[in-house]
C-alpha cells in the first residue's frame, strides 16, 4: 500500500465518522430545562415564545385553581398557570418567573421556580412514562445528559383541558 492509498483510506475514514457525528446531531432535540417543586420538567425549544421576570397578574374569576389570571404581553393576553398547582402541588406565593409557550394559535404562560438551561437531548435517551401512570400531563422522562438529574417532559398540549 503507497503513502496515497493510505491518505485516501484515512480520508474515507474520516468521512465516514463525520457523517456518523452528523447523524448523531439530527438524534436529538433541544428542551428547555426548568424547575419547579425541585422537580425538573422540558419542554421543547421550539415551543417557548419568551421567558418574563416583571409582570403583573390581573386575576380572573370563575377559573380553575391553576389558572392564576392573565398577563398583558406587549399587547397581547396571556393566562397564567401555575405549573405547581396544574400538577397537584402545593402553589408558590413568591415570585416565580414565566415561561412563554406557543401551541398552534394560543400562547400559554407558565409560572416556574427557574430556568435552569437549554440542552440538546438525545432522542434515544427520551423513555415514555411507564403505562399503569396518572400523570397525563408528563409524556416521558430521560436522565440529563450532564448527570444533573432526572427530567420529565412536559406535554404542553395537555395543559389546558378541553373543557
Amino acid at each position: 500500500m503507497t503513502q496515497t492509498d493510505e491518505m485516501l483510506f484515512a480520508t474515507e475514514a474520516q468521512q465516514i465518522q463525520q457523517r456518523a457525528d452528523q447523524s448523531v446531531e439530527i438524534a436529538t432535540e433541544k428542551y428547555l430545562i426548568f424547575s419547579s417543586d425541585n422537580l425538573m420538567y422540558g419542554i421543547k425549544a421550539e415551543l417557548v415564545k419568551d421567558i418574563i421576570t416583571d409582570y403583573t397578574i390581573t386575576y380572573l374569576p370563575q377559573v380553575p385553581n391553576y389558572v392564576k389570571g392573565v398577563i398583558n404581553l406587549r399587547g397581547q393576553i396571556i393566562p397564567i398557570l401555575d405549573i405547581r398547582a396544574r400538577l397537584g402541588m402545593e402553589s408558590k406565593e413568591d415570585d416565580s418567573l414565566v415561561v412563554v409557550i406557543n401551541l398552534g394559535d394560543v400562547q400559554l404562560g407558565i409560572l416556574v421556580d427557574a430556568v435552569d438551561q437549554m440542552l440538546d437531548i438525545p432522542k434515544s435517551n427520551l423513555l415514555p412514562m411507564p403505562a399503569n401512570s396518572t400523570q397525563l400531563l408528563v409524556s416521558g422522562m430521560c436522565s440529563l445528559p450532564d448527570g444533573s438529574g432526572t427530567m420529565m417532559v412536559l406535554d404542553c398540549e395537555q395543559l389546558m383541558p378541553n373543557e
